[in-house]
């Protein structure tokens, strides 16, 4: 066990065994707390213009800026961006194929992270490298089967996500709800709202009623949701 304790600590591993330690602690605060860790609070534009193959899932009819408020949570839909001729930049690519896109940010990094912690480790111990430069070619090696291994794993998950979200939001009655957009939208932006439905925080996809802008930190009310897409329109109060 000491031997082991040494490798996860040695100048090799030691990065990673530092997320995954990270990574743990958040799935323990979020799972027993219910704390709301809001990691990355920015727009990320998802600009996907083409019909992708069958290893990419198909195809995506939406066009967006996503603004990730809840990483854990946040997962990038075939609503959520438009279709249109074109190509793929190769991050686009990535994050589709890899499964970035399409099941919960965090619970896709979380089997990376895990995977290639444990790959590094494995390579490390056999030739005893953790200390050393010769090392660091696991470390940086490991990240290719690490991606591949993660789209193995999580995978099967997809088709579990989709129904929970499909079953758990639409059940739901949002209309009329309230909550504070976080981020300005206008046009065909799309953003999160968080609304809370019987004390618990729920978070939807958004965009503005006939494209206004809507100020961040404006509060605002779902008035209706986009056809056969969990997808809401909302405007600011009163308005």
């Amino acid at each position: 066990m000491k031997e082991l304790f040494d490798i996860a600590i040695s100048i090799v591993n030691l990065p990673l065994t530092i997320l995954f330690g990270l990574l743990i602690l958040y799935w323990l605060l979020t799972t027993l707390t219910g704390i709301d860790l809001d990691f990355f609070d920015a727009d990320i534009d998802v600009d996907i213009d083409a019909d992708l193959d069958a290893d990419i899932d198909t195809e995506f009819d939406a066009r967006t800026n996503i603004d990730i408020q809840d990483v854990s949570n946040t997962e990038v839909k075939k609503e959520d961006v438009i279709r249109r001729r074109g190509k793929l930049n190769i991050f686009q690519i990535f994050l589709i194929y890899f499964n970035f896109v399409g099941l919960p940010f965090m619970f896709t990094f979380s089997f990376f992270v895990l995977f290639w912690w444990a790959i590094t480790m494995a390579g490390t111990s056999i030739t005893h490298s953790y200390d050393t430069d010769f090392g660091f070619i696991f470390f940086f090696g490991g990240i290719i089967p690490a991606l591949f291994l993660t789209k193995i794993f999580t995978s099967p998950f997809k088709r579990f996500f989709t129904n929970f979200n499909n079953k758990g939001e639409s059940a739901l009655e949002l209309l009329g709800r309230q909550g504070i957009l976080q981020s300005t939208i206008s046009g065909e932006k799309i953003s999160t709202l968080e609304i809370k439905i019987q004390s618990d925080p729920i978070k939807v996809m958004v965009k503005s009623k006939d494209g206004i802008e809507i100020q961040a930190n404006t509060t605002v009310e779902i008035v209706n949701q986009v056809k056969n897409k969990q997808l809401y329109i909302i405007q600011p109060l009163n308005y």
